[in-house]
């Protein structure tokens, strides 16, 4: 049985940096082609954020179009949860930060490192905040600079991921159908070293070695981490809908986290959705983590593919690993 929303989304938001680079851009100082990374990853152009963008301006600029969507203001808002796996700073939080850049005085801003379903691992700590009456309207941010932790002379990461930040505002439901049906986490810490950063932590702090080994930007086992992905993406599908009660035919639009076009395309196939039932813009920002379903959420909207009623299902998974799921109705 579909229960009564607690929390719903009231405006979205987003921000990306001006500069594009495309495959074509990345064939000039890798070996590789156009052709090669649109054949298995279906990526065309990503974003990256300029020297001194930082991670909480870009979350700025996306959460000030929220607030304005949601028809609030800063002060408004009760807490900010904002999911990043690149903070500008290891103290304070990116959150802090943003919330001295909106003026939001009224808010609790942290930090939480989920990686790519990190929106969606946030959206549900969100709901929490609501339902436990620590806040009315909460800030949910996904924002990444993955350009700083990507190594660009290894080929099989550098054409994959973008910078950009996406932003919604979660509000307490005043009855009605509208909003957070359902969500599912879930974590499996044994296949970190599938995509992980070995170095530059409080375990192997930054050094000489650490630098030289390069083990300060990600690594990744990408048939692994296909597998993986594809499986617990379908797991989290059906365990969303589980728990809604809900049918895979009475969704309206499933949002993957945009990773890879193949792993989005096996997640359909797992969730018994059609293509054109799916929202896919890996083709036009890469990877961005956490970023990554908001970004496709506003788009979605804005080509009228999400309309109020829309049931709509997120879905997304990352290094942990980590996996997660929420059906919404719009």
């Amino acid at each position: 049985m579909i229960r009564r929303p607690i929390a719903w989304l009231a405006g979205l938001g987003t921000a990306v940096p001006e500069r594009v680079v495309t495959n074509a851009e990345l064939e000039s100082v890798l070996d590789t082609s156009d052709q090669w990374i649109v054949e298995r990853t279906g990526i065309r152009q990503r974003h990256y954020a300029a020297p001194g963008q930082s991670v909480a301006s870009l979350a700025r600029d996306a959460a000030e179009r929220a607030l304005m969507n949601a028809g609030l203001t800063a002060k408004d808002i009760g807490a900010i949860i904002l999911s990043t796996a690149t903070p500008d700073r290891r103290l304070p939080s990116t959150a802090c930060d943003l919330q001295a850049l909106l003026g939001a005085d009224n808010a609790a801003a942290f930090d939480i490192s989920a990686a790519c379903p990190g929106f969606v691992f946030s959206l549900t700590v969100a709901e929490g905040l609501i339902a436990s009456e620590q806040a009315e309207n909460v800030l949910v941010v996904g924002a990444e600079k993955l350009t700083t932790i990507t190594d660009m002379q290894d080929r099989s990461t550098a054409i994959l991921f973008g910078d950009g930040a996406g932003v919604a505002v979660l509000r307490r439901s005043r009855g009605g159908e509208r909003g957070l049906l359902s969500t599912f986490i879930k974590s499996d810490g044994r296949l970190a070293e599938l995509l992980y950063i070995p170095g530059g932590g409080a375990d192997d702090p930054i050094s000489e070695k650490v630098v030289r080994e390069r083990s300060h930007y990600m690594k990744m086992a990408g048939r692994e981490v296909f597998k993986h992905a594809v499986l617990t993406m379908a797991e989290a599908c059906d365990e969303a809908l589980r728990r809604a009660g809900v049918r895979a035919e009475e969704v309206d639009l499933l949002v993957p986290h945009q990773a890879n076009i193949r792993i989005i395309e096996a997640t359909a196939k797992h969730a018994h959705m059609p293509m054109d039932k799916v929202m896919v813009n890996v083709d036009r920002f890469g990877n961005t983590s956490s970023a990554s379903i908001p970004l496709a959420l506003d788009q979605a909207q804005a080509e009228g593919r999400i309309r109020p009623g829309s049931l709509v299902l997120l879905v997304a998974f990352g290094a942990g690993f980590t996996w997660g799921s929420a059906l919404v109705r719009w």
